[in-house]
């Protein structure tokens, strides 16, 4: 898969004159989707555009982007070539006020990397929220995988960061047994046969678990916002009025934040 950004509507529009062919729109956030000799397009609101297909046909039409100069060519991440099967597992929400924490491991071989190469994987850290729901649906349809969300109460009761997500990260490698697991190593990692930093730039597995721990995060804070009555905020520079509410409104903090930040301590 080959990954533009930037590209406007009546750019790519300009495909037809190629004689693709319109379809119709798979999720809310396409704005369009062609088809040509088994080379797919889409272009999603955030102006990216994905193509898709057999290399060489997929490479003339990159190229003709960029003589035309439509959107910017994405330069996907250059994963390391692993043999046999590979578990990787990364983490969600560590560093946020709002919410619990997720963990996910995902599991390939030489066949189900090349597919999530294809799929974009590669280009994750580079796709909004909406579009990172799309390819989690995705990777979980066609890839081993196991996800463990652990909502801000259980979080609370638990107290000890460190040890929660070793326990986690052990969890899924376990259940995704046999393979050699890779963790996105963080303070105090005890688990993995291999502890890397920013190993979903270098494991294609990493940065897979990584897309489903950001999708399942998504879909956390989503429902403590229904719980809580307004939009829960993501990250933890800009979460002070979120907090001010929840005070303000009497509510259970234990049930929506981690009670061990200091930036909440002072609301508590």
């Amino acid at each position: 898969m080959v990954v533009f950004e930037d590209v406007k509507k009546e750019d790519a529009e300009k495909l037809k004159s190629l004689k693709f062919t319109p379809l119709a729109p798979k999720t809310a956030y396409e704005v369009i989707r062609y088809q040509k000799n088994g080379i797919m397009v889409v272009l999603y609101e955030s102006g990216k555009l994905l193509l898709q297909g057999k290399a060489e046909a997929v490479d003339g039409i990159a190229e003709l982007l960029e003589r035309k100069k439509i959107g910017k060519l994405i330069k996907p991440e250059k994963f390391r070539k692993e043999t046999g099967w590979v578990i990787g597992t990364d983490e969600s929400l560590k560093g946020d006020t709002f919410g619990g924490l997720v963990v996910a491991g995902v599991k390939a071989d030489d066949k189900l990397r090349s597919y999530l190469q294809e799929l974009g994987v590669a280009d994750s850290k580079r796709l909004n929220d909406k579009e990172i729901l799309v390819m989690a649906e995705k990777i979980k349809s066609n890839v081993p995988c196991e996800i463990k969300s652990i909502l801000p109460e259980e979080y609370n009761h638990h107290g000890k960061i460190t040890a929660m997500l070793n326990r986690l990260h052990k969890e899924c490698a376990e259940y995704l047994f046999p393979g050699k697991h890779v963790v996105d190593k963080y303070p105090g990692c005890t688990v993995g046969d291999i502890q890397t930093i920013k190993a979903e730039s270098k494991y294609i597995e990493v940065a897979a678990a990584s897309v489903l721990a950001r999708s399942t995060a998504l879909q956390q804070l989503n429902y403590l916002s229904a719980q809580a009555g307004f939009r829960i905020p993501k990250g933890s520079t800009h979460v002070k009025f979120a907090l001010e509410v929840l005070k303000e409104r009497k509510m259970n903090f234990r049930k929506f934040v981690k009670l061990d930040f200091n930036n909440v301590k002072e609301f508590l």
